[in-house]
């Protein structure tokens, strides 16, 4: 072989080597975000057909910021992890963090910042729950393990709905799974349904699900009950989910969520969905 031979040889062995780098890369100008569409006030489907919530308005603002063309689809709950990872998606909605999800994929820093719940029947076989209202970090031990226990021993052989693949399931399995009967469903609405018709004794979900469903017409049956409680597995600190490694995406949408949050977007767009200021705060994030 000759040097001028060997020289080419070189050239496009070189070449070769860097097409499938510069095939995988990403500009982002494109990105396809995965959402429910079935958890109000976060995300819905409209009478018109169309994806509305708190979720759609801020994507639409942090997609602006980060200067991408964002397509939304919706799809089931319990798919999207999978698909994300898959590839039909890049970005999740409403993924609340946890440990165990961290295992899977890559968050956003949070969007929003909320709490967890209960839903009872009014005059139902499950009595007001203790602390009601009241605001309780599962984390300060001290103060939240006596409360969970009463919990317990009011839930004590009934039967609680949560929907799947939510930090909410783990969360009653960890504290009471040998005590009651846990029921998942697909979504807050089967489980609601459920709760209304007697088949189930108790919900426990989102606090802003829960506030959007008491103010709809028609459910006047129920009402929240119990402590406003976050920490220990809940995911009550909302965000963006990814693929793991995608640094660019991240940042590019880390940029938008702080920048959004700083000009009071996330708390005029969270109060007119829910009522309450979901604004996270990135100091203790």
């Amino acid at each position: 072989m000759t040097v001028k031979t060997k020289f080419l040889a070189a050239v496009a062995a070189a070449i070769l080597s860097l097409g499938p780098a510069s095939a995988d890369a990403k500009d982002w100008t494109h990105v396809k975000v995965g959402i429910e569409g079935a958890f109000p006030p976060w995300n819905m489907i409209d009478s018109s057909g169309k994806l509305a919530g708190f979720d759609v308005d801020l994507i639409n603002d942090l997609c602006t910021r980060a200067k991408v063309e964002c397509e939304l689809t919706a799809g089931e709950w319990t798919a999207m992890i999978p698909s994300l990872n898959a590839g039909k998606f890049d970005l999740i909605m409403t993924l609340g963090i946890n440990e165990k999800r961290k295992q899977v994929v890559d968050f956003t820093v949070p969007y929003a910042s909320g709490v967890a719940t209960f839903l009872l029947l009014k005059d139902g076989p499950v009595a007001e729950l203790p602390m009601a209202g009241e605001r309780l970090n599962l984390n300060d031990k001290d103060k939240a393990d006596p409360v969970m226990a009463k919990i317990g021993e009011a839930l004590k052989g009934k039967t609680v709905g949560v929907v799947q693949s939510t930090s909410q399931e783990q969360l009653i399995n960890a504290y009471y799974g040998s005590d009651v009967t846990v029921r998942a469903y697909k979504n807050s609405g089967e489980r609601d349904l459920d709760l209304k018709a007697g088949r189930i004794d108790a919900g426990f979900d989102s606090g802003v699900y829960a506030t959007s469903v008491l103010a709809k017409p028609g459910n006047d049956d129920l009402m929240m009950s119990g402590p406003l409680v976050k920490g220990a597995m809940l995911a009550t600190e909302v965000a963006l989910g990814m693929r793991k490694g995608e640094t660019d995406l991240k940042a590019k949408f880390d940029d938008a969520i702080k920048a959004a949050a700083k000009d009071g977007v996330i708390k005029s767009l969270s109060e007119k969905w829910s009522k309450l200021d979901l604004t996270p705060n990135f100091e203790t994030n």
